[in-house]
């Protein structure tokens, strides 16, 4: 696979933990040009990935479209929206802000970048657009209804796009995985065990792996290898499709 994305550019948000960092070694393994993004300083994952560096908070506008622009004149030919966080509230207590910014970060802010980038791809005649949702993409958990419906939005955006960019050589596709081995699931386990009345020790068996066949999380290595195969040419005739990495939960 290495010659085909050798000397490609490849922005990834949210690349400085997690499932977006195992992209961004992945991608980096391969030989393409990493733009690592992230609200934290990520300058040491950036060096060691031999990439760039690009800082942003997604929820602002104003700075998704600077970190758009600043990734089109760079040339990034593929982009991966991974950037995402959670907050966990009944409906009747979700916080507006908290709402609004997580429909931002996560659905607002990919849309935001598609449109930046995607008029690059097409005049290359080539473009991948990954969108890493979730699970919860396709079904619904309680106290979690911002998360949810932004990863519903995203699905459904990954699709209208896959329809307008199909004729110029561009992919569009969306990985929906369970929970992966993430800072960001295990800074769940607290505000799991508090909503639930549980005690924490008991969250990732009545939470995390209560609807999975398989029982154990996801590794984030597991999430990089698919996405290094939709953004390869043997998978130039998949697009506007959904993968679930699940461990099984949706097949009940």
């Amino acid at each position: 696979m290495k010659k085909e994305i050798q000397a490609k550019v490849v922005l990834v948000t949210g690349a400085a933990s997690g499932i977006g960092l195992a992209i961004a070694r992945a991608f980096a393994r391969e030989g393409a040009r990493v733009l690592v993004h992230d609200v934290r300083d990520a300058s040491r994952v950036a060096e060691e990935l031999g990439g760039v560096f690009l800082q942003a908070d997604l929820a602002d506008p104003e700075a998704v479209a600077a970190l758009g622009q600043k990734a089109a004149e760079l040339g990034a030919g593929i982009l991966v929206n991974n950037a995402g966080f959670q907050h966990i509230d009944p409906v009747e207590a979700f916080p507006l802000e908290v709402w609004q910014r997580m429909l931002q970060v996560m659905l607002t802010a990919p849309f935001q970048l598609i449109r930046a980038l995607l008029p690059g791809m097409k005049a290359r005649g080539w473009g991948r657009i990954l969108n890493i949702a979730s699970v919860h993409g396709l079904v619904a958990s309680p106290y979690k209804s911002a998360y949810i419906a932004a990863k519903h939005g995203l699905l459904g955006l990954t699709k209208t796009v896959a329809l307008e960019a199909g004729p110029f050589g561009v992919t569009v596709n969306a990985i929906a995985p369970a929970y992966v081995r993430t800072p960001l699931v295990e800074n769940q386990v607290q505000d799991q065990a508090r909503t639930l009345g549980l005690p924490p020790e008991e969250v990732a068996a009545k939470v995390f792996l209560a609807q999975a066949a398989i029982p154990r999380l996801i590794e984030p290595e597991e999430v990089a290898e698919l996405a290094l195969f939709l953004a390869s040419e043997k998978a130039s005739a998949i697009t506007g499709a959904v993968f679930p990495i699940d461990l099984g939960w949706t097949a009940r």
